[in-house]
């Protein structure tokens, strides 16, 4: 199945974080890492503290979701990533947005990732790796980017 994972951090070695989180999606069983997007730079959203570090990484995983967000949660761990509030500042957040076409909807995991269509820290470097990619019940990533022109974000690499 292909998966695509969001990844950000702005606590700590931000760009670190993320640099070694791509290398500990490379490394999950059953998976290989087939794409990874450049790193960006975003201001918070819906929150406050440091900018972020963000990438997208495309991942073909014989992982069942469930198993799939455990390993990811197993990594966010590692780094230290605490969740005291919604929203809250963190080391390492590793979301997954997109697993094939699949619409989930569980108390444990939301996919198609909820309002990854109205951030650009999420569809610029999703776009950079899969320009064609579409977001089930929304729509093509291509088509969404220019509505957030408006949000500010830096190609870093």
């Amino acid at each position: 199945m292909i998966a695509y994972i969001g990844i950000g951090a702005n606590l700590g070695q931000a760009r670190a974080n993320v640099e070694d989180a791509l290398l500990r999606l490379a490394a999950l069983p059953a998976t290989d890492l087939l794409a990874r997007s450049s790193l960006w730079k975003t201001a918070p959203v819906d929150a406050a503290g440091d900018d972020y570090i963000n990438a997208v990484a495309c991942l073909d995983t014989a992982l069942a979701p469930d198993a799939l967000l455990t390993q990811l949660q197993a990594i966010e761990l590692a780094h230290g990533r605490e969740r005291p509030y919604r929203n809250a500042p963190r080391t390492l957040d590793l979301d997954i947005l997109l697993y094939g076409e699949q619409r989930i909807d569980s108390a444990a995991l939301t996919v198609p990732h909820p309002r990854m269509h109205e951030r650009a820290f999420v569809l610029a470097p999703l776009a950079e790796i899969a320009p064609d990619a579409v977001i089930a019940g929304i729509g093509a990533v291509a088509a969404l980017l220019p509505a957030l022109a408006g949000q500010a974000i830096e190609r870093l690499d």
